[in-house]
């Protein structure tokens, strides 16, 4: 009788990622680990507008919001990918957001429902390490400058901190993009050692990265068990 393979292990990463969005905002985003507990609403510090926050997976957001939030990315980043060895690429940028797994974090305006932000965010590997990615955060200018970028951030590492094994956020940056690397760094972000460096290339040739990967460590391995 041939015996019976043992099944893998599911990763917690993999389960996590199978998740309900109530389910995921249950078991990650309103444990109490993380620097920010999870809410709804949200109001604009100087001008008193009222705006919800809401979860959903990218399998199931509707074709509406995922234009709005591509719409927002061209408006806010277009440049930066243009000028990188990235370029701007509509089609590829269009299939990234739709990964499996991929979850979008919804700052819609209360009147009108219309996105005026969003942040977009996966449990995953990155070179063999757990980590939450956090793969954009863009805000209409309105927004900017409100402590709104903050909070959406600190979802991030709430997920982060409330998901063993992982212990960082991980997030990429095009270094044209002064702002932004601006206001990771207040946040606590560093370059990570997996971020690449200028090297030489054939012929002479010198490579030179025009993007930072970044990381915030909010758990250590220590804590985890790990030697």
């Amino acid at each position: 009788m041939k015996p019976k393979r043992r099944r893998a292990e599911t990763s917690p990463l993999e389960l996590a990622n199978r998740k309900t969005d109530d389910q995921f905002i249950a078991d990650y985003l309103q444990a109490g680990s993380g620097a920010k507990t999870w809410t709804t609403a949200w109001t604009h510090p100087k001008t008193g507008a009222e705006y919800t926050i809401g979860l959903v997976r990218a399998e199931d957001i509707s074709d509406e919001d995922i234009t709005a939030c591509f719409q927002l990315i061209e408006q806010t980043s277009r440049t930066d990918y243009e000028n990188s060895t990235f370029k701007w690429q509509p089609m590829k940028k269009l299939k990234e957001m739709r990964s499996p797994g991929l979850r979008y974090i919804l700052v819609k305006e209360k009147d009108t429902m219309s996105i005026r932000g969003f942040t977009s965010l996966m449990p995953t590997y990155e070179e063999g390490e757990p980590v939450v990615y956090c793969y954009e955060i863009h805000l209409q200018l309105e927004l900017q400058g409100t402590g709104l970028g903050s909070l959406l951030m600190s979802f991030h590492s709430t997920v982060a901190a409330n998901l063993p094994p992982i212990t960082k956020v991980m997030l990429t940056c095009f270094l044209s993009n002064r702002r932004g690397l601006e206001f990771y760094r207040k946040l606590g972000f560093e370059k990570d050692d997996i971020s690449p460096v200028a090297r030489e290339l054939r012929r002479g040739k010198i490579f030179t990265p025009d993007y930072l990967i970044m990381s915030k460590t909010v758990r250590s391995n220590i804590a985890n068990g790990d030697s």
